[in-house]
Formats: structure tokens, sequence, C-alpha cells
């Protein structure tokens, strides 16, 4: 069986694109060096209700959701769930009782939590709640609530 010239040339140019599409999507979004943290609650901290969180970044702006500005993002809380990856990484995170949304640019909140062990983690997403692959998070910290 004879394969045609340019059907092999258009296959190894659509492997190369391919391939140049998954390093583009492991290419940061966020800036060299930015980093979010807990600023309150420390990790292994027990807390009561309602429990103060204080959110920290370095390197970029917080912004209300719908920005459209290089640089800027807004804080979102996992509670007791792990960050997006792959193809979930690439989409806008979801608002439910596991991930909390601060769209006017919060900074700071109050969350009430069941009695128990808790893990919490920020996750910056951008003006339309993506928070891209690698994901600009900080470290998962454990709270006890009381």
């Amino acid at each position: 069986m004879k394969l045609h010239v340019g059907f092999i040339a258009a296959l190894g140019l659509s492997i190369l694109m391919g391939n140049a599409a998954v390093a583009e999507t492991a290419q940061p979004h966020w800036p060299a060096g930015a980093k979010v943290f807990f600023v309150e609650p420390k990790n292994g901290a027990e807390v009561s209700n309602p429990v103060k969180v204080v959110m920290g970044v370095q390197g970029i702006a917080i912004a209300p959701a719908g920005t459209d500005k290089p640089d800027t993002g807004h804080h979102h809380i996992l509670i007791d769930t792990d960050v997006p990856t792959g193809e979930n990484a690439l989409a806008p995170l979801p608002a439910d009782d596991n991930i909390k949304h601060f769209g006017k640019g919060q900074t700071e909140t109050t969350l009430t939590l069941p009695r128990g062990k808790h893990t919490l983690q920020l996750v910056v997403g951008d003006g339309n709640h993506i928070p891209y692959d690698p994901a600009l998070a900080s470290e998962k910290i454990t709270i006890t609530v009381k």
C-alpha cells in the first residue's frame, strides 16, 4: 500500500502542531515568582466558627472577576478538595460547597465549617475563573474546627 507524500507531510505537521499545543499549555500563565498564601489561619490551627480567612498574594494584583488585564486574578478557596489539573484546569472553576469564589476581589472572609479536620487551599483564577495548569495555588493547609 502506497502512502501519498502529501498525506505523510500533513500527518507530520499535525503531530508537530499537537506537540506545540501541549508545550503551550505547560507554560505558566502567571508571572514567575508569583505566590498565593494564607495569612490566616496558619497550618495546624485549631479554630472556632466562624473561621476568619485572610488571603495574600505576591507578584500579581487581585481584581474582580471579569477583569481582563495581565497578571491579575481573584481568589478561590478549595475546601477538602484538590486543585484541578489537566483539561479541568483550563475550564472555569465551579462554585459549590468545596470551591468558594471571591469574584469581587475580596482578600478576607469568614467560613462556617463542620467540626473536625479540614484542608484549605487557595487558587487564583483569571477574570473568567480559570486557574490554568500549572495553577497559582497555595500550600494546602489543615485546620481543626472545634
